[in-house]
């Protein structure tokens, strides 16, 4: 069937759609999951593709994600062609292939037929709280092969021709420590599908599947040639920037990151030849990882107005050899890939910034600063597990202050878990959340800071997992400006004890011991004698600077 005459008002209204698709599957994930990771902290995304799983639209959440979508479409194309069916839903999260970050990020694609024919997929990914391994939450920072870390789905189907493959969910619940909060968000995922089925399919209804494809091909096109547009904008050149990930949780560390960008009229090429190779610890990101990350950072500089699709990615190109800590093999542990992952974007933007100042700040506190604490709820005596990130300080700009107690760059649109929620569902109280006030990242313009949150433990014993990085080496600052600060955690114990680290694993704790989680300041721009003597008294006004960062900027 032929398209209908074009227009620019039906091209405009099938676009919306699309979008709406998105954001519609978001919500219903949303409001159907059962774990807060999910559906207070948002970290999981949604998204639909063509046919040929080619991105279209990819509702907010989780910006790291931006790309695996892409990748799991193209798995489940690649390993059953020809045996995909009108009801069929897969299932993928292996790190090594199919879009797949870690073990407790998994998605779920669902191929939508229309009269008989395979014209989009559904697709989404969500940090599932538990998928099974050696350690409550699944990710840990001792991990030293993948096959502790849990689960691993390698493309396989969950529903056949509309029917749940019921071993499969059986194998998940007796794998799991809590299979009613694990099913519920498989099941919250499948719901999320089939909403955006849903909408699809009514869209071609309306408009016919060859005017909808036809569209689509436009919007592909017209994606590239938008950004095609703004990428001529930027400065042409060869850039580059090395940095240091801290550790890898088991002692060894730490590990030089390199990147070389050349960016011409026509590509956005980004070389990382020269990073380290993969490590024993479990902070290696995959090839996956690595491709989103910079999907994310190019689409920073290249028009983060320009609606997500796959022809907005046309001109990148990431060279990377096999086997370093951006494109690890299996079976090499994954658990904190996003320490890995946000360096690659950080890398990035560390080249460009200085040549970038109208889009690109300072270096920020970059870790997801990822928590994890197990234990026995003291009311109920059921096993509690909080899994969430923490907020922290960006790095300034060349005409502003960084802002303060925002989630780092790969986790885009998502939050921390709200304290009623987090007193309610888990064994903690807390104490304070409150700004991390110190004097780092201090510049013309100074960086944002980060957050302090104290968890008093409130069940007989619990155990903690963190993932701080940037604990030894502090963002990095522009033009004269000081470094922020790092992240920590530091452990009042109630025997006056303290302890202080940046990763651990299990680390045990007891009722009114306190976890005090503590993210930096990002880096400053410019030397800080140059700062507005009306921007040092507004600090002090608002409680942002310290007494001695008073008397020093008084100083200058």
């Amino acid at each position: 069937m032929a398209p209908r005459r074009f227009d620019p008002f039906t091209l405009e209204i099938i676009k919306d759609a699309l979008v709406a698709i998105g954001d519609e599957m978001f919500v219903a994930l949303g409001r159907t999951s059962k774990s807060p990771i999910i559906y207070e902290v948002l970290d999981y995304a949604c998204g639909l593709t063509d046919a040929r799983g080619q991105i279209l639209a990819q509702g907010q959440g989780v910006t790291g994600f931006l790309g695996t979508l892409t990748q799991a479409v193209e798995e489940v194309r690649r390993k059953f062609d020809g045996r995909i069916f009108p009801g069929d839903i897969f299932i993928t999260n292996d790190p090594y292939g199919g879009g797949g970050t870690h073990p407790s990020d998994v998605s779920l694609i669902l191929p939508v037929f229309f009269r008989g024919e395979i014209v989009a997929f559904m697709v989404n990914k969500a940090h599932w709280t538990e998928v099974g391994g050696k350690d409550p939450g699944s990710w840990t920072t001792d991990a030293t092969e993948v096959y502790q870390e849990g689960l691993v789905f390698p493309c396989i189907k969950l529903f056949e021709r509309g029917n749940a493959i019921t071993s499969i969910l059986d194998i998940v619940a007796a794998n799991v420590r809590l299979p009613d909060m694990t099913l519920g968000d498989l099941w919250a995922g499948v719901a999320a599908l089939r909403v955006g089925e849903r909408r699809f399919t009514e869209l071609c209804a309306k408009y016919g599947p060859a005017t909808v494809q036809a569209s689509i091909a436009r919007l592909l096109d017209h994606g590239e040639a938008l950004t095609r547009h703004e990428l001529k904008k930027l400065p042409q050149g060869t850039f580059e920037a090395e940095d240091f990930i801290d550790d890898d949780g088991i002692g060894n560390g730490p590990f030089r990151v390199v990147v070389r960008v050349t960016i011409t009229a026509d590509e956005f090429v980004c070389d990382f030849t020269g990073t380290h190779p993969q490590v024993p610890g479990p902070i290696n990101a995959t090839r996956t990882g690595l491709l989103s990350s910079i999907r994310t950072i190019f689409k920073a500089v290249s028009g983060p107005h320009i609606p997500v699709n796959e022809g907005c990615f046309r001109p990148v190109r990431v060279i990377c050899p096999p086997r370093t800590i951006f494109t690890a093999e299996r079976p090499a542990p994954v658990s904190t890939y996003w320490e890995t992952k946000a360096y690659a974007i950080d890398l990035v933007w560390k080249a460009l910034a200085p040549v970038l100042p109208e889009r690109l700040t300072a270096g920020h506190f970059l870790s997801v600063c990822g928590t994890v604490i197990s234990g026995r709820h003291p009311d109920t005596g059921d096993l509690f597990i909080l899994v969430e990130p923490q907020a922290g300080g960006w790095g300034a700009g060349a005409e502003k202050d960084g802002e303060s107690g925002l989630v780092c760059s790969g986790d885009g649109e998502t939050y921390v878990i709200p304290v009623e929620v987090t007193e309610t569902r888990h064994g903690v109280l807390v104490d304070q959340f409150t700004f991390n006030v110190d004097d780092g990242g201090a510049g013309a313009f100074r960086g944002g800071r980060g957050l302090i949150r104290d968890y008093r433990i409130t069940s007989e014993e619990a155990h903690l997992t963190v993932t701080f990085g940037r604990y030894k080496f502090p963002p990095w600052a522009i033009d004269g400006g000081r470094p922020g600060t790092p992240n920590l955690v530091r452990i009042l114990h109630r025997d006056g004890r303290r302890v202080e680290f940046g990763k651990c694993a299990r680390y045990p704790l007891v009722r009114d011991d306190v976890a005090r989680l503590m993210t930096g300041s990002g880096g400053g721009w410019g030397d800080p004698a140059r700062r507005d003597p009306r921007r040092i008294e507004d600090d002090a006004r608002n409680g942002m600077i310290t007494a001695l960062g008073v008397r020093e900027e008084s100083r200058r």
